[in-house]
């Protein structure tokens, strides 16, 4: 291992970093993190942190889960790598495979197609979705309906369906056939609708003119997180998924939950999906399947579309889709182990009790701080703070502003995100309430900086 000179001499000099510009990190070297522990990381000045990111949303049970590195660790000596093409399988997929059924059965879907991660768990499903309507012989169903503000990942596909400009304009062309609809976004829409329950039907209204529109033979899916992480943690009235749900039901389009963020307790149930009572067509998991420890991910379908592909006799439904690493062994086997320990430690529970701490927290900030001009979340472990220049205008606060507040808090032991004018947080489910207590003290001072 190389020493600390060498690391920072050559920090973000040969190595690109995603979400990052190349040549302002090479100015503004990126923080480097050295180790962690619980729920606090530590960079390579020993500078202690708590982490209120939780690694990328997916570190819900810390740093120090031992029975995931276990599983690891044995699984590595017992089968590191084989295949899971047609021909072979293993049984730690196997098992995984009756592991999640099991745990996703109340949101009836029955089957995982495995993945490498969120973004080709989205790919996984949106192919699917097109395959599954020629299936049923219905090919000219190929378009793809989604949100704006809405987060799927980046290859192609989900960057075609996400609802961030930042995410699609270095990059188009797009995918062809993709088409957004508003955000149920109370403190910003284009309904200039402050009610959440009447956005709601705004939206959901939007959504059955986008369908006449463009004709409900015609399209695949809507896909849609059950609360909008990235794009500013945007959580929808409680009617607004039921809607969808019935909408998509009615014009036989398939539904998908991108769960990658919201799966495994993080709003407070054990899916996103569960806590406004849908039941998805399909749904993406990713990042806390294994806690962030090894990259994989599972894109899970319904009965009613395993059916249909297992009864085809003409061919149609081969899938011709898949990863080198698909149902890897040793990702399988870490999110065996995984799955059982958000199980003991019932962490939808604690994300719910401390979720409501730290809404309630930032809420009081808020009338400390004009910089606040509004405060989302509510739902479990999942917080956003937008900052303004004037809550009068709602004018967003430049991003420089949003910067310094994540860099205070660091200094004073938070470490926090910044995603344009928002500040978002999204610690281990595993925290404690005085670990919140100090999330919410590193960002009172990192707000009282920013003035």
């Amino acid at each position: 291992m190389k020493d600390s000179n060498f690391l920072k001499e050559n920090n973000a000099k040969f190595l690109w970093h995603p979400m990052g510009h190349p040549g302002q990190l090479r100015v503004k070297t990126p923080q480097i993190i050295t180790g962690a522990s619980g729920v606090r990381i530590t960079d390579i000045d020993g500078h202690e942190t708590v982490d209120a990111v939780g690694g990328l949303w997916n570190v819900n049970l810390g740093y120090s889960c031992d029975p995931v590195k276990q599983a690891i660790s044995g699984q590595l000596d017992a089968l590191p790598y084989y295949s899971a093409f047609a021909g072979t399988s293993n049984n730690a997929a196997i098992e995984l495979s009756w592991e999640l059924q099991e745990w996703f059965g109340a949101d009836g879907l029955g089957r995982a197609f495995f993945t490498s991660g969120g973004s080709d768990s989205v790919e996984t499903a949106l192919r699917l979705a097109r395959q599954y309507h020629k299936v049923r012989g219905e090919p000219g169903r190929t378009k793809f309906l989604s949100l704006k503000k809405g987060y799927h990942g980046t290859h192609m596909g989900g960057a075609s369906v996400n609802g961030n400009a930042r995410f699609r304009t270095a990059y188009e062309p797009m995918l062809p056939g993709c088409y957004h609809i508003p955000a149920p976004y109370t403190y910003r829409n284009p309904f200039n609708e402050s009610d959440p329950a009447r956005l709601a039907q705004l939206c959901a209204q939007a959504l059955e003119d986008e369908i006449a529109f463009q004709g409900a033979e015609t399209i695949a899916a809507f896909i849609m997180e059950p609360v909008l992480g990235a794009g500013g943690i945007i959580p929808p009235h409680e009617s607004f998924m039921p809607m969808v749900r019935e909408i998509c039901t009615r014009n036989g389009i398939v539904l998908i939950a991108d769960e990658v963020i919201t799966g495994f307790g993080r709003t407070g149930h054990w899916s996103g999906s569960r806590h406004w009572g849908v039941k998805p067509d399909m749904m993406c998991l990713a990042k806390a399947i294994t806690n962030g420890y090894f990259p994989f991910g599972a894109a899970m379908i319904s009965e009613t579309i395993a059916e249909a592909f297992e009864a085809d006799t003409t061919g149609t439904g081969n899938i011709g889709h898949g990863y080198t690493y698909s149902a890897h062994p040793v990702g399988a086997a870490a999110a065996i182990a995984c799955l059982a320990e958000t199980k003991r430690l019932n962490v939808a529970e604690n994300a719910a009790a401390r979720g409501e701490q730290m809404f309630a927290g930032v809420h009081k900030l808020m009338d400390k701080h004009a910089l606040i001009g509004d405060v989302r979340g509510g739902h479990g472990l999942m917080t956003a703070v937008e900052l303004v220049s004037d809550r009068a205008t709602k004018a967003p606060a430049d991003k420089a502003v949003a910067s310094t507040v994540a860099e205070v808090a660091y200094e004073n032991g938070v470490m926090v995100r910044v995603s344009g004018h928002n500040i978002l947080m999204s610690p281990p489910l595993i925290i404690s309430e005085e670990d919140v207590d100090r999330i919410l003290a590193g960002l009172d001072a990192g707000l009282a900086a920013a003035v």
